[in-house]
């Protein structure tokens, strides 16, 4: 499909702007927050007017438009031409403005309103950014799919990539914890009742999970050399029946991998909820015994785009030959279920990321790297 050539993350973990996994960050009140950079170098008369999920876009974009010869400040960002495309996927950015502008409306009786919120109104308000701040008149598109929002972004840099060879697209995923969303899905059930620590969001055997956020921008094209990464497939579903998710995955499977070719790593979406739980077994259950399967959301929290993290991560790990402990539900040769092993090497070439949405929207991604990872044992 395409090939991953830089990679940035701003999320609840220190992800930006130099990825360090060790030290897992915990939930305050059943939320996952990003950690958010400094900013250095976005005017300043711009970054006070931005909406939360636009700042963090942009400051994740920022890094991978820079010229070589930019330095470490953001000030002397302009965006190469080889830059021929934005395409960013979002379900929720841009809400909280527009239920702040129609609040405006009501207050004001129809009046005279503040321009900045209408401004900010609108999910394609991060990619806008993007190209107004870098000067970038390339291609400049939006995907608000929900919880396939960025494998919808994701698909159409792939066809873009096919059409014009040699193309670069900078791709993302990027939602916020807006308060209206938050309150929409915690009176929905979608959050746990009780504030619950992250690091036991597997351990809880109840309905809901934690809020989560973040910003993953991709630098794609169609050319391997020096390539982080490899989106060698993708698949989405929309359905409620765990068997109906189940033959999805086999099929993948059967379909798109080649003789004598393996999964090597299962990246699961599972995210606490005990009413999802039945979709991410049935995927488990036809996974062979020797496959390793790790967990992600207890690091990003549980988000429509998340998968764009998911997708960092495993160029992470295949970049990184490492997996932390705490990601681990299983590793082969072992008959426990939550075994983590002890210093264990998987040669690792192909990772599966199966993710989730609200148990209706469903996506299979296969990232190919390289390397192999090595898990090493809890401190």
């Amino acid at each position: 499909m395409l090939h991953i050539h830089q990679t940035t993350c701003i999320s609840p973990q220190r992800t930006f702007p130099h990825p360090d996994l060790e030290e897992l960050h915990e939930s305050v009140n059943s939320r996952l927050s990003v950690i958010e950079p400094d900013y250095t170098g976005i005017p300043q008369n711009a970054l006070r007017r931005m909406a939360r999920s636009t700042r963090i876009g942009v400051g994740a974009a920022f890094p991978l438009l820079r010229r070589p010869e930019a330095g470490s400040s953001y000030s002397s960002v302009t965006s190469p031409p080889s830059i021929d495309g934005i395409i960013i996927g979002t379900a929720n950015a841009g809400m909280e403005e527009s239920i702040q502008f129609m609040k405006q409306i009501i207050d004001h009786e129809e009046g005279m309103l503040a321009p900045g919120v209408f401004v900010q109104s609108t999910p394609n308000t991060i990619a806008a950014q993007i190209s107004l701040l870098s000067r970038n008149r390339g291609y400049n598109t939006t995907h608000v799919h929900r919880g396939l929002a960025f494998e919808n972004a994701l698909l159409d840099a792939a066809m873009l990539v096919r059409e014009n060879p040699r193309h670069n697209y900078l791709l993302g995923g990027v939602d916020e914890i807006g308060a209206f969303n938050y309150n929409i899905d915690y009176l929905d059930g979608w959050y746990k009742k009780e504030a619950l620590s992250s690091k036991r969001l597997y351990e809880d055997n109840s309905a809901g999970s934690i809020a989560g956020e973040g910003a993953a921008l991709f630098l794609v094209n169609d050319r391997p050399e020096n390539a982080l990464a490899r989106v060698r497939a993708l698949a989405t579903l929309h359905s409620k029946d765990p068997a109906a998710v189940r033959d999805q995955l086999r099929h993948f499977i059967d379909t798109r991998l080649q003789a004598g070719e393996k999964i090597d790593l299962f990246l699961s979406g599972e995210n606490g909820d005990n009413r999802l739980l039945p979709f991410f077994l049935s995927c488990e259950d036809i996974l062979d015994r020797d496959i390793p399967i790790a967990r992600f959301k207890h690091m990003c929290g549980e988000y429509p785009t998340a998968s764009a993290f998911a997708v960092w991560l495993a160029c992470h790990l295949l970049q990184s030959q490492s997996i932390p402990p705490h990601i681990i539900k299983r590793m082969p040769g072992s008959t426990d279920p939550g075994n983590r092993g002890d210093k264990n090497t998987v040669a690792c070439r192909n990772i599966l990321i199966y993710n989730s949405h609200k148990g209706a929207q469903h996506s299979f991604i296969w990232i190919t790297g390289t390397h192999a990872l090595t898990t090493r044992p809890d401190r």
